[in-house]
């Protein structure tokens, strides 16, 4: 382990040179402080767990320090925003420190958030709201306890500055960290731009450096957009077994290498509701929990297009009609996993179409309806139980004949799918409460305190709760009713 000072820094992103970026420090700001660490996406990068307390640290990556090695820049990108061409994006309040390298040779790039304006700032202030920042804070790790991939934030900073969004707000800048912050915008960025040899240069740099087994195929550009199309089908299916709805899968917030990416106006679903969507903008239900795995498809097109003619129209439609096989194949392991089921036939199918339209018609918490499945004994399917509806009985007598079949017994299948299933996920309650005491009361307890709950999301937490002296179950409870399906803003 090494403090922030001797990280091993350097960026790969600058040899394409100044067409793809703008080379930008991050601003200064006075009296920054720590508002929360997260020690394990610090392993990442072989970080001391105790850093984050250092003042050290707080300099370097609120800007005040430079960091040695590192080569800031603002990276050049455009994007499709809810259906429609925005050619005016980039990096307006980021900044690409540059990249670490850690003991196993993995590289990751490190990343500020609301680090100041840039030249793709569109004269907007080039900081992030505290609000948004804690919001991207938790999701990042509640996501990576969950098994997805995603991007991770390895801290929150908070600067002592006021910003102006629809009211005066906090500021604060979020270190992420990332394998690459390289997204489909960014090929559109050149190929709407008609410069087709710097859509080019970037596939290649992106194969050499983070698909490099493909790097000497003849047909790499094809591999290529073939894991990208599968990595992102294999996400947006782990998303829907979860109920995450990420809210804004604009192209410039899609991944090349299938991570979740740029939290806004998410949520998880709570009451089952199909088509819910915690973006307020979102009117027409574009980026709906039900749409997800469409737009996913839709967004992979309009990487396609910046592809020709590097890959043949045709060989791209072939690839691109891969996509949704890929999906419901991923999706329906993902479920079969959750049910503790292994046999994924047509009896299956029915069960989880089923299961579906118990969980929107009797409203039901979608996590909690799976850890109740889980310790609902084999032999009591039968549901002499009163407080089940004759639907839900006939269902679960249905599913208990699937779990025979099976020949598992009830503790195995009870330990799979407690693995499978969160006791706890980030609900909206839960992010108001911390929220609440960050930005009234400038206490930042209860975001740590969610972190560790969140980063071990399957297990009871039984010392944890013991040594906060806080109850276990309001964790795990349904969310409250005056919480339900609520709806974020974009504006950070």
């Amino acid at each position: 382990m090494t403090d922030s000072k001797n990280l091993n820094f350097h960026n790969r992103f600058t040899e394409l040179g100044p067409e793809f970026y703008q080379a930008k420090a991050p601003d200064s700001v006075t009296d920054p402080y720590l508002i929360d660490f997260s020690p394990s996406a610090a392993k990442l990068i072989d970080l001391s767990p105790g850093e984050g307390k250092s003042q050290g640290f707080i300099d370097r990556f609120s800007g005040n320090c430079a960091l040695e090695g590192a080569q800031p820049l603002a990276m050049a990108y455009s994007g499709h925003q809810f259906g429609s061409y925005n050619p005016r994006l980039g990096d307006g309040r980021g900044i690409l420190l540059g990249e670490v390298l850690n003991q196993k040779q993995e590289v990751w790039d490190i990343h500020l958030k609301g680090a100041g304006p840039t030249r793709f700032a569109r004269g907007f202030d080039g900081r992030a709201t505290l609000q948004a920042s804690i919001r991207e804070h938790l999701a990042s790790e509640a996501l990576n306890g969950l098994g997805i991939p995603t991007t991770r934030s390895l801290a929150i900073i908070g600067i002592r500055e006021l910003i102006y969004r629809q009211k005066p707000e906090l500021a604060a800048i979020l270190v992420r960290i990332a394998d690459t912050h390289i997204r489909f915008g960014s090929f559109e960025y050149f190929h709407y731009t008609g410069q087709p040899k710097n859509v080019k240069r970037l596939l290649e740099f992106a194969i050499q450096n983070y698909y490099p087994d493909i790097a000497k195929e003849s047909d790499r550009y094809q591999i290529f957009f073939q894991r990208t199309i599968q990595r992102t089908a294999k996400l947006i299916a782990k998303w829907q077994s979860v109920g995450f709805i990420h809210g804004v899968m604009n192209t410039d917030n899609m991944s090349i290498t299938g991570a979740t990416f740029d939290y806004g106006p998410y949520g998880f679903m709570d009451r089952f509701v199909s088509n819910h969507t915690p973006n307020h903008s979102d009117t027409h239900g574009r980026y709906a929990y039900s749409q997800q795995s469409e737009i996913g498809f839709w967004n992979l097109n309009k990487l396609a297009e910046t592809l020709i003619p590097l890959i043949s129209p045709e060989t791209l439609e072939v690839e691109i009609q891969q996509y949704q096989p890929l999906f419901n194949r991923f999706y329906r392991e993902e479920m079969g996993v959750k049910l503790g089921l292994a046999i994924l036939d047509s009896e299956f199918s029915q069960l989880v179409q089923k299961m579906f339209y118990l969980l929107q018609n009797r409203q039901l918490d979608y996590t909690n309806f799976f850890r109740f499945l889980a310790n609902h004994p084999n032999d009591s399917y039968s549901a002499n139980n009163n407080n089940e509806d004759d639907e839900l009985k006939s269902w679960l007598n249905q599913y208990n004949k699937l779990v025979e079949r099976e020949g598992v017994s009830h503790a195995e299948r009870k330990i799979q799918m407690d693995s499978a299933n969160p006791k706890y996920i980030l609900r909206t309650h839960l992010i108001q409460s911390a929220l609440d005491k960050a930005l009234k009361e400038s206490d930042f307890s209860e975001i740590k305190r969610l972190r560790i709950i969140l980063e071990n999301p399957f297990e009871k937490q039984s010392k944890i709760f013991e040594k906060y002296g806080i109850d276990s179950e309001y964790y795990s409870q349904d969310t409250p009713d005056k919480f339900l399906c609520k709806q974020t803003s974009c504006s950070a």
